[in-house]
């Protein structure tokens, strides 16, 4: 990111709302802003290669399941957050990876400016291309700001994604369906 640059358009969007960049309360605004950008994209200059590729072996094929796993993501149509958990399924085939590992595969891909699809369908990918797992499910519910504070405005409002890839069985999906209620 350039950040004089983003300082700058901070800058020129908050004078073009009409506000004297020069107040106190707005002298260091852009540069935050700034700053909480350049943290909210942290993600555009990394995979997930690096979380998922130390596996451990394995005899067993039992699904293993992730839930719960908290996030925030920036909307890229408003540049609103959105936020809320995320459960990862996968049907390992002689190897499984520590389970950190995954949250922070979900952080790589939350850290963007994002769509829920995407964000489902990039972890679900990842998993898939770094893990080799049998079959993958990502699960990700989530609240939008951009729904809630603006526009229709309805509060508490959630969107449900989910991404199956490989050999996933019907009945699994159903179990996960069930299991992250």
């Amino acid at each position: 990111m350039d950040r004089e640059k983003a300082i700058k358009a901070v800058q020129d969007l908050l004078a073009a709302l009409g506000e004297d960049i020069n107040r106190d309360g707005l002298k260091e605004t852009p540069r935050r802003v700034a700053d909480m950008f350049a943290e909210l994209t942290s993600g555009n200059n990394i995979t997930a290669e690096e979380h998922l590729s130390k596996t451990f072996n394995v005899s067993s094929g039992e699904m293993v399941l992730e839930k719960d796993i908290t996030f925030s993501s920036t909307c890229e149509h408003h540049l609103m957050p959105f936020f809320g958990k995320i459960a990862i399924a996968y049907i390992p085939d002689k190897k499984v990876v520590g389970l950190s590992k995954l949250a922070r595969t979900v952080e790589v891909y939350a850290k963007r400016l994002q769509l829920q699809e995407q964000l489902t369908k990039q972890i679900a990918t990842a998993i898939m291309q770094y893990l080799s797992p049998l079959g993958v499910m990502v699960v990700c519910e989530a609240e939008h700001t951009c729904m809630t504070c603006r526009g229709v405005k309805k509060f508490g409002s959630k969107t449900l994604t989910y991404c199956v890839l490989g050999n996933f069985p019907n009945e699994k999906v159903t179990q996960v369906l069930s299991l992250v209620k």
